[in-house]
């Protein structure tokens, strides 16, 4: 016999496991009557969502995906504006941005997911390195499908979790089927949990639709990670009897595998537990159904009865990034005169050196100093904490540095070359850049990536990829073209409750000295800057463009032309003011810029100049740019075909005679 407080555990349990499904017997019949479109049932799965919640402490961060309900009933979220985001309706959590679990809420520590799979496990290695960093016992936990095990950042995270001996838990519900695939046709091994001996951690195979067995896995594994013997892998078995989502349906799963799973229901089975060992009767297992089909029916058709999200324009725009500070401390006093590497490195010196929440990370930049060198000495002044090796993984670093801004901390990233940032493209676009939006949530995230040619690197190494970015709103993204606004924009960015993309010229490092302000100091992103004037012809340009646009403005001062020269500094947001300010002046027009010619930023320049300034203009705006064709090894081929700066002299006698 039970005691009675063991009585009411089980029957406080069965509350928790039942809550997930009355919720789904509930949307269930809203589809079937037309009234809701769509959701993504976790119906026969509930042990694993509930338990892992129940397992935990308050403290733990939760990362859970479509299936994982349970987790949101279990840790009290009210259901009245849950319905509200579920629905779609005014009242829920993401502003009708973003649908059913897209979103973070982290007064309860749960940390939500987005539409990539596996892309969230990166993240939640962060978490736990930042809970760590400040010593703070939490674990985190993270879900994906046996489908997202088969992805790059599943294993990305797995082994940085492994290599850095982090807290956190990774739980992978083996269903059966990624979407109509069967598992066994998408995966050799029988056992996912198999794959944690291969990164030196442990793993286990649970059977998911038994709720203790999860609970009692989840606890052993979360004690490990506390003693600090780093991450579990725990693979939960169980099953999908329903669609991938309602629409899907299940025809191409045979009925008898739905029904020998269905007799294994984890509610149905903890339930004739409870009766079988006397800690429930039928009718007090009745009244908590009621009870909760009560709740649910009462705070369903509440969200039903709200009307649809209405919003504004200005209402979103405003929403797309966090709020910056605004405040810049002024570039004064002594200056020295530096190289454009050693500015980098100056900010990044005294921007640790003033805040203990920035992290540095990145391949080979601790004891090595990076390939260019930019962070060398730095280990040694801040330490291993806070300047750190990360392994060949640019994803699972740029998932890991959101999960750190997610602990509140400041990571900078150093991709070792802007080309292999489309490693991480997936966790720039679609993670770091939408998370503001949709759930309101700052991601202090920097990311430096030293960029462009002129260095004979050929086409893997020689990239300017800045229109990239610029596509994807909620990035910032700047380029800098002398040391002292290196500096300066990179301890902004650093300082930026936003994602910002710094992009260094490679060539520049060494190539480029001049005077920088010794003190700290910070330039507004955003802010173009002129860099010499004129009144006959504007040439617009970032990076190594103001070199050469500078050196042509100079030559052509010989013969009476006087150029202006707008350093437009900030791809993202860019200088419009400026510039039209400029163009209004001159009445001629040149966007210069390394990057290929075809979807190159200087079109979006040359566009907005057309449509706002057309009166002023005395001659169509003309781009200046890198051939449509990768950078060639040879620098010969590379200085006379591809690059930009052959064709600047031909382009300013074009546009001047006009």
């Amino acid at each position: 016999m039970l005691t009675e407080p063991e009585v009411q555990t089980r029957l406080a349990d069965y509350r928790l496991l039942l809550a997930p499904r009355v919720i789904e017997e509930k949307m269930l019949r809203l589809i079937r009557q037309g009234r809701i479109s769509k959701w993504f049932s976790g119906f026969g799965q509930e042990a694993i969502a509930v338990g892992c919640a129940v397992a935990l402490e308050a403290r733990d961060y939760i990362f859970p995906t479509h299936r994982n309900l349970g987790v949101w009933t279990t840790r009290g979220v009210p259901l009245r504006p849950l319905f509200c985001q579920l629905m779609g309706r005014e009242g829920g959590f993401t502003k009708g941005r973003d649908r059913t679990f897209h979103f973070g809420l982290p007064e309860k520590r749960i940390i939500g997911m987005i539409s990539h799979m596996a892309a969230m496990l990166p993240v939640a290695c962060g978490v736990g390195a930042g809970a760590r960093y400040r010593g703070q016992d939490a674990v985190a936990l993270a879900f994906c499908g046996d489908g997202a095990s088969r992805e790059g950042d599943f294993h990305e995270a797995l082994n940085l979790a492994a290599a850095w001996k982090l807290p956190v838990v990774f739980v992978v519900e083996n269903n059966g089927y990624g979407l109509s695939t069967p598992t066994a046709e998408a995966m050799a091994v029988k056992d996912i949990a198999d794959a944690a001996a291969g990164y030196g951690m442990s793993g286990f195979s649970i059977d998911g639709n038994d709720y203790q067995a999860v609970i009692a896995a989840v606890r052993a594994a979360a004690q490990r990670a506390r003693a600090g013997d780093g991450p579990t892998l725990l693979e939960m078995k169980t099953f999908r009897v329903r669609g991938h989502e309602e629409a899907s349906g299940t025809r191409y799963v045979p009925d008898e595998l739905i029904e020998s799973w269905s007799a294994k229901d984890p509610v149905k089975r903890f339930a004739e537990s409870l009766l079988q060992h006397e800690a429930a009767s039928v009718q007090e297992l009745e009244a908590v159904r009621a009870e909760l089909e009560a709740d649910v029916e009462s705070a369903a058709e509440f969200a039903l009865a709200q009307p649809e999200v209405t919003s504004t324009a200005a209402a979103e725009m405003v929403d797309v990034f966090g709020p910056s500070t605004g405040s810049h401390s002024v570039a004064e006093g002594p200056q020295a005169n530096m190289r454009y590497i050693d500015a980098v490195s100056d900010a990044l010196m005294q921007s640790m050196d003033r805040d203990e929440r920035v992290i540095l990370m990145g391949q080979d930049i601790a004891g090595y100093g990076g390939v260019f060198k930019v962070t060398q000495g730095l280990l040694e002044r801040f330490g291993p904490e806070r300047v750190r090796n990360t392994p060949i993984i640019e994803s699972g670093a740029i998932g890991a540095a959101m999960g750190l801004a997610l602990s509140g901390l400041k990571p900078v990233v150093e991709m070792q070359y802007a080309d292999f940032i489309t490693c991480g493209f997936n966790q720039i676009v679609s993670n770091l850049a939408t998370t503001h939006y949709r759930w309101a949530q700052p991601l202090d995230v920097t990311v430096r990536a030293p960029y462009g040619g002129n260095i004979g690197a050929g086409p893997f190494h020689s990239q300017s990829i800045e229109a990239w970015f610029a596509h994807t709103p909620g990035l910032k993204v700047v380029v800098p073209g002398t040391p002292q606004d290196a500096k300066g924009l990179l301890i902004a960015a650093i300082e930026e409750p936003n994602p910002v993309l710094v992009f260094e010229h490679k060539f520049l490092y060494r190539a480029l000295r001049g005077d920088v302000t010794t003190a700290p100091f910070s330039i507004p992103i955003g802010e173009a800057r002129i860099e010499r004037e004129g009144n006959d012809l504007t040439i617009v340009t970032w990076g190594l463009g103001l070199l050469w646009a500078v050196e042509e403005a100079e030559r052509r001062a010989t013969e009476g032309v006087e150029i202006e020269v707008v350093d437009l500094r900030t791809i993202v947001p860019w200088d419009k003011d400026r510039v039209l300010e400029s163009v209004k002046k001159t009445g001629r027009l040149i966007v210069l810029h390394e990057a290929t010619l075809t979807g190159g930023f200087g079109g979006e320049i040359a566009a907005a100049v057309a449509e706002a300034a057309f009166e002023w203009l005395d001659a169509p705006p003309v781009r200046v740019a890198g051939s449509d064709m990768p950078v060639p090894f040879s620098t010969q081929l590379e200085r006379e075909i591809f690059s930009a700066q052959s064709r600047l002299a031909p382009a300013v006698d074009r546009v001047l005679s006009y």
